[in-house]
């Protein structure tokens, strides 16, 4: 792009002569010309256009209206990697992280960001579906960020979390985003937290983020939100054993779902075991113990209860001053989530290391070297002038 613009701008920053007077000498004074039309081209290619501000400007007027396709059309602006896209998505977002301050500051008005995680069959989607039912009919409008499972061969989602919560989708008090994993971690891609301000900034107070719960995801999400729950089935065995050192030591509450039927029994036995678990365990809080509940997804029994418990989190983490101090720690863990994964994308996008990753795999996975070898190698690739 620069060598369109400026022939030589890339010999003068190799220190190379590019214009000579009589003399045979440099020319300072086109040095200096071409030094500052480099900065303007660089300035330039990091600023919208006209059409590109029309395109922000309509967006953002939308969110503030809480008009939903602009709140989908924002998020998706947000998921897209082109340059010019990510541009807009930037400028975008620092007008909405501007309201949302000043909703904090004026009207003293705090969104509640609420993660959802928990081992499949459990009935995560159910249990959304039926709480956000009752929060809206509550008068409450709430956004449910929902990771769908997904092939980490195409990225495809298996199955649309809108199918799955049909009557919510179709509540004008809700919105509901789907997002495909494609391999992230716990399925939280890095769009996001960016999604959580937009669905702030269109007036979605309560964010719901719904993760696959398996492996790692707990880890994830337990850095984006407020509130960290976990959802269990009514039932024992070794499934669940894992969970009482990896989910609960991030958990602010337990809910044991299914609580209904023949299998009340059994759910009432689980509370009694993770209440009593919980006891020897350090809270993530220092100002809330984690608290065991039960509910029924499919009689709705305990969702009330359950809201209530939600909400005298909050107010307690916002009157101690949690909350923000919580929201600040997280913003700086996201700013090296970023840089790690763009950091790896140019990585793997460098030619010199395309070419024999390949062959370094290979030669790890034979034995033939050691991981830490091959990675030296690929690393001197990328950076040649430093020692690993």
């Amino acid at each position: 792009m620069l060598r369109q613009f400026i022939p030589g701008a890339y010999k003068i920053l190799n220190g190379q002569n590019i214009s000579t007077g009589r003399s045979g000498r440099t020319s300072v004074k086109n040095i200096h010309t071409l030094s500052r039309s480099f900065q303007i081209v660089v300035q330039s290619s990091q600023e919208l256009d006209s059409r590109e501000e029309d395109v922000v400007d309509t967006l953002y007027n939308g969110l503030l209206s809480s008009n939903r396709a602009c709140l989908a059309k924002s998020i998706t602006l947000t998921e897209s990697t082109h340059p010019r896209k990510r541009l807009q998505a930037r400028s975008l977002l620092k007008k909405a992280l501007q309201h949302c301050k000043q909703c904090q500051q004026h009207d003293n008005s705090f969104s509640f960001r609420i993660g959802l995680s928990g081992p499949p069959g459990a009935g995560k989607s159910t249990f959304l579906e039926n709480m956000g039912k009752f929060l809206t009919s509550q008068g409450e409008k709430i956004a449910v960020l929902a990771v769908d499972p997904s092939s980490t061969t195409n990225g495809g989602s298996l199955m649309g979390d809108k199918t799955r919560m049909q009557e919510l989708s179709r509540d004008l008090n809700a919105f509901i985003r789907p997002s495909p994993t494609r391999g992230h971690l716990g399925g939280v891609t890095r769009s996001t937290n960016e999604a959580i301000i937009m669905c702030e900034t269109a007036g979605y107070k309560t964010v719901f983020i719904e993760t696959v719960g398996v492996g790692q995801s707990e880890y994830a999400v337990a850095d984006m939100v407020d509130m960290f729950v976990v959802l269990i089935p009514p039932a024992g065995g070794d499934e669940l054993q894992g969970l009482k050192r990896g989910i609960m030591e991030h958990s602010h509450l337990v809910v044991v779902n299914k609580a209904d039927g023949d299998l009340m029994e059994a759910a009432m036995r689980m509370q009694y075991e993770y209440t009593s678990s919980l006891k020897f365990m350090r809270p993530i809080s220092l100002n809330w113990r984690p608290k065991v509940l039960k509910v029924s997804s499919l009689t709705k029994e305990g969702l009330p209860e359950l809201w209530a418990v939600m909400q005298e989190f909050h107010q307690t983490m916002l009157r101690t001053g949690e909350l923000l101090e919580t929201r600040r720690k997280q913003q700086r863990v996201w700013m090296w989530n970023y840089i790690t994964q763009h950091i790896m994308q140019v990585f793997r996008e460098d030619p010199r290391v395309k070419r024999d990753i390949h062959e370094m795999e290979k030669n790890v996975e034979q034995g033939c070297m050691t991981a830490g070898e091959a990675a030296e190698i690929l690393l001197h690739h990328f950076v040649p002038d430093k020692m690993f």
